[in-house]
């Protein structure tokens, strides 16, 4: 049962807050000083609370004077948030605010609603839900990097780990799809750590970042003078990861020729050099990556069938951060904890405001996105409390919002504002797909002809 502690000078507030609360299940006490508040939050024998809801005008000690106190006497860092609510009549002053700065969760302004302070106390145990999540994460990663796991308990990143599970162990080669910021290198790693291939190196190519020339050498080496500048041998990516995995990022950017002789290496395990006439023989697990639709490039003969069927062999699909929002908090917690302001301060906090804003927002750059937006908004935020104005999301999502606002004070009909959204998305996902109509009509889950049409229409 989760404790309570109610503090305030006033008997008929804390007996007002202690019907409601006991009326919920919680565990209620009772304190009438900020004495008696430090006294319970330094306890040890078991009954400190969970969440003290204090009063700010208190004898002895002021509800400020119990959170500077509280910060600094009894084991905690300046700054970490304390499991305090202030209640307050000045909510829109300074007071409010100093709280907040000085650790406290949130507060209630008097007269209070008592609807909103059981959803202040119920927000509060689920972000300490999610603070104990993200630390059973990292202890059960044990030795291994804290920042290679995967985060999320939606149904869509359930089957992901599911996947994961079956075939991990396995030597089979996999495919891993999904849009670009998913995590499909994370994904890699972890099925690397979890294979029979683990003592051994896991390389990683970008085949988008080279251009066919370089990424037929980089994957299979080359002979003393091959070509121009070849002037001594050179193992390649395969070759490197002998008794490994080879992880081939975005596989679908490779060009026909290079498809065609990764084709051998899958059904042979052997490759030449470039320039070189002797075989290299291998015993590498191979796992792939694509941001693309490969059934879609084979249609428009960009991708080779065969070897989509070789790469296809265990198949793993990421899903947008769009389509598992329920992930958003748990991942923001996540970030916080890993970006912190300076490497003694603690983790930043995100207000509930910012925190409707994360939620609310279609992440197209997934789960990176978010990492970078919360890494940003804590050294805005100097490593204090996340708001609404430390977030900052693309100007044409800012111009959006802006634009639609004013044309419906102008009274512009509903049909003309949806085809102006409809527009700018289609304009969107070609920027994002750098005018890859094909990929751009899949970020919107359209057929490539309705896109076709869609741009025509609209003079696009």
């Amino acid at each position: 049962m989760q404790r309570i502690l109610v503090a305030d000078d006033d008997a008929a507030i804390r007996g007002v807050l202690r019907d409601l609360l006991e009326d919920e299940g919680f565990q209620v006490s009772e304190a009438d000083n900020g004495v008696g508040v430090l006294s319970a939050l330094s306890s040890s024998n078991g009954s400190r609370p969970d969440l003290v809801l204090m009063d700010v005008r208190m004898p002895d000690k002021s509800g400020l004077d119990v959170l500077r106190e509280a910060g600094t006497g009894i084991g905690s860092a300046p700054n970490k948030q304390l499991p305090v609510v202030i209640m307050t009549a000045f909510g829109t002053s300074n007071v409010a605010i100093e709280a907040i700065q000085l650790g406290a969760y949130d507060y209630i302004t008097k007269p209070f609603d008592l609807d909103h302070v059981l959803l202040t106390i119920q927000r509060f145990f689920e972000r300490q839900e999610l603070n104990d999540q993200v630390i059973e994460l990292s202890t059960r990663l044990g030795d291994r990097d804290p920042n290679e796991v995967l985060i999320g308990n939606s149904g869509p990143m359930q089957e992901v780990y599911k996947t994961i599970g079956r075939v991990a162990r396995s030597d089979a080669t996999v495919l891993i799809s999904g849009e670009t910021g998913t995590g499909k290198e994370l994904v890699a790693s972890i099925l690397h750590n979890s294979s029979s291939y683990s003592r051994g190196p896991l390389i990683k190519v970008n085949c988008a970042a080279l251009p066919e020339t370089l990424l037929e050498s980089e994957l299979f080496g080359h002979e003393k003078g091959a070509f121009t500048g070849a002037l001594n041998q050179r193992k390649g990516r395969f070759e490197m990861a002998n008794k490994g995995t080879i992880f081939l990022d975005e596989v679908g950017e490779m060009t026909l020729s290079t498809q065609k002789k990764l084709l051998r290496v899958l059904q042979e395990k052997e490759f030449e050099r470039v320039g070189g006439s002797v075989s290299v023989k291998i015993d590498t697990r191979i796992i792939s990556a694509t941001n693309k639709i490969l059934p879609d490039e084979i249609e428009q003969n960009r991708f080779r069938e065969d070897l989509y069927y070789r790469l296809n062999v265990i198949s793993i699909y990421l899903p947008p951060l769009r389509d598992r929002r329920d992930d958003v908090p748990l991942l923001t917690e996540h970030f916080l904890q890993k970006h912190r302001f300076t490497a003694s301060s603690g983790p930043a906090r995100i207000s509930q405001g910012a925190m409707q804003m994360l939620m609310e927002y279609d992440w197209p750059g997934n789960v990176r996105q978010l990492e970078n937006q919360i890494e940003r908004a804590t050294v805005l935020s100097q490593g204090s409390v996340i708001t609404e104005e430390h977030l900052s999301f693309t100007g044409a999502d800012s111009r959006r919002v802006i634009d639609i606002g004013q044309r419906v004070r102008k009274g512009t009909t509903l049909q003309d504002l949806l085809g102006d959204i409809e527009r700018q998305a289609l304009s969107e996902a070609l920027g994002q797909t750098d005018g890859d109509r094909l990929a751009a009509a899949s970020l919107l889950g359209m057929k490539v002809g309705e896109f076709q049409q869609r741009l025509a229409d609209y003079g696009l």
